[in-house]
């Protein structure tokens, strides 16, 4: 069997996509990502037919946060994107796919290989396309999510 799609999402930037009041309870706001995540894991995501290995990344406030069935959550000590970074690096093996509209964060995990797309591909938009094109048509910039 082939091994699944490994996608890792950045949560900060994701949840800080949409101006929705995330900002008054970061952790609620990143257990309903989360949970949002998890119908993914099996039907896929960004053009992709599933399953799919989701890991959400999570920094600050929403730090400890558990894990579901089909999303296994990593809380990050430091810099949620080094920790990103971190395992693009350490699951070089495989096909990886980072969600971020963070530009730093899109080049380095480009340098190691990975695919890059925007927060649209999890904010349920199910388009058809490849997983460039999206990530074309998102916007860029920093990271939405301000550390605590």
């Amino acid at each position: 069997m082939d091994t699944p799609l490994l996608v890792i999402v950045d949560a900060a930037n994701v949840v800080g996509s949409v101006p929705d009041g995330w900002w008054r309870d970061r952790r609620g706001a990143a257990e309903r990502l989360r949970d949002r995540l998890s119908a993914y894991a099996e039907g896929g995501l960004a053009g992709r037919a599933g399953p799919v290995e989701i890991v959400l990344v999570v920094e600050g406030a929403a730090r400890g946060i558990d894990s579901v069935p089909g999303v296994r959550v990593v809380s990050a000590s430091g810099s949620g994107d080094d920790r990103m970074v971190e395992l693009v690096a350490e699951f070089g093996d495989r096909e990886r796919l980072v969600v971020t509209a963070d530009r730093e964060l899109r080049r380095r995990v480009a340098e190691l290989g990975a695919e890059v797309t925007g927060p649209r591909s999890v904010r349920n938009d199910r388009r058809a396309g490849n997983a460039a094109e999206r990530a074309a048509d998102e916007p860029m910039g920093g990271s939405s999510y301000p550390e605590e």
